[in-house]
């Protein structure tokens, strides 16, 4: 929900990961932006997911690896969209 994002951002700009204008420049959304740390960090968390994605498929041929992929992205698509007729019928 949005009450749930602004609550997630204003612990973000406490920590000081991100900045944020006292009003909003238009309309009711507040820009927001990564400060130095929050690059930083968002650096060092992107370092050690790829770590863990490779460690997960090392044991996968290169034609398992795609299907993983494949796979793992209609999982996601799932979150946000409506299931297609073809996945109601299993």
């Amino acid at each position: 929900t949005r009450q749930s994002m602004n609550v997630l951002l204003q612990a973000l700009e406490r920590q000081g990961l991100v900045i944020r204008p006292a009003r909003a420049p238009v309309g009711r959304a507040l820009p927001t932006e990564l400060t130095d740390l929050g690059r930083r960090q968002l650096e060092t968390a992107s370092a050690a997911v790829r770590r863990v994605e490779q460690n997960m498929l090392a044991n996968l041929d290169a034609s398992e690896q795609n299907q993983m992929r494949r796979l793992l992205t209609t999982c996601i698509a799932s979150l946000t969209e409506p299931p297609t007729s073809a996945t109601q019928k299993r």
